[in-house]
C-alpha cells in the first residue's frame, strides 16, 4: 500500500487569486505596450508635420523679404521712394521701478504685462494701445521687434501661463493642449503668429507670461530723459533690438 502511495501524484492547483492577478497584468502589460506604440506613432506624426510647418514659415519669411527688397530697387531704379507697410506689433519693455508711481500709470503697466522692472511684452498696435503706451511713456521703451528677436526671447525667455502658473516652454505638448484648438501646435507655430500679428495672435499672447529680462549689458544712459533727446524711454523703432540682444 506504500508504494501505491508513493506512485500516486498529487496535483497541486494554484490559488485562484493568482490566477487572476497573472491575467489582469498580463491584460496590463499589453494594453501599456499597445499605447505606447500608438504614443510613439502619433509623436512621429506631429513631429513631421511640425518640421514641415516650420520649412513653410520660413519659406514665407524669406519670400517677403526679398519682396520687400525688390520693392525698395525697383522704386529706386524708377526715382522714388519705396515706404513699408506700417508695423502691426511693437515690443514693450519697462525700464522704471515703482517709486513715484501714480494709480493710473501702475493699472496701465499691468495691462500691459508689464508688472515688474525690465518685464517685456509684445503688444499689437491699435487706437487704444497707443493710448496706453502714451499714458505710461516715460516708464517704458518701446519698439518694432525683428523676427530674430521674437524667436530668441519666445525660445530664451519662453514661460506658459496654464491655469495661473508660470510654466517653461520644455515641449510642444504644452502649446498643443492649450493652444491646439487654435491651429498653433508647436513652438514654430506660436512664434509665426506673433510675427504675423495673425488672427489669433491675442490668444497666443495671452498664453505668453510676460518676459522676464536682466539688465542691459552696458547698462542705460539716462531713464529720465527720452530716447530722442539721448535717453532710454520712449519709441526706438528698430533699435529696439539691439536693446532687446543685450537683455536676453
Amino acid at each position: 500500500m506504500s508504494q501505491k502511495k508513493a506512485q500516486i501524484q498529487v496535483e497541486q492547483k494554484v490559488p485562484e487569486s493568482i490566477v487572476k492577478k497573472t491575467q489582469r497584468d498580463s491584460k496590463l502589460r499589453d494594453l501599456v505596450v499597445k499605447r505606447r506604440a500608438e504614443r510613439l506613432g502619433q509623436n512621429k506624426v506631429r513631429r513631421a508635420q511640425l518640421e514641415k510647418s516650420a520649412q513653410a514659415y520660413e519659406a514665407e519669411y524669406k519670400a517677403t523679404e526679398k519682396s520687400l527688397v525688390d520693392n525698395i530697387r525697383k522704386a529706386k531704379s524708377e526715382g522714388g521712394f519705396y515706404v513699408p507697410a506700417e508695423a502691426k506689433l511693437i515690443l514693450v519693455i519697462r525700464i522704471r521701478g515703482i517709486n513715484t508711481l501714480n494709480p493710473q500709470v501702475r493699472q496701465t503697466l499691468r495691462l500691459l504685462k508689464l508688472r515688474q522692472l525690465h518685464n517685456a511684452a509684445f503688444v499689437r498696435i491699435n487706437k487704444a494701445t497707443i493710448e496706453m503706451i502714451r499714458k505710461v511713456e516715460p516708464y517704458i521703451t518701446y519698439g518694432y521687434p525683428s523676427r530674430t528677436v521674437i524667436k530668441n526671447l519666445i525660445y530664451k525667455r519662453g514661460y506658459a501661463k496654464v491655469n495661473g502658473q508660470r510654466i517653461p516652454l520644455t515641449s510642444n505638448t504644452i502649446i498643443d493642449q492649450q493652444l491646439g484648438k487654435y491651429g498653433i501646435h508647436g513652438i514654430e507655430d506660436l512664434i509665426h503668429e506673433i510675427t504675423t500679428v495673425g488672427a489669433h495672435f491675442k490668444e497666443a499672447n495671452r498664453f505668453l507670461w510676460a518676459f522676464k529680462l536682466r539688465g542691459p549689458r552696458g547698462g542705460f544712459i539716462a531713464k529720465r530723459r527720452s530716447f530722442i533727446n539721448q535717453g532710454d524711454w520712449g519709441n526706438r523703432e528698430d533699435l529696439i533690438n539691439d536693446l532687446a540682444k543685450r537683455m536676453i
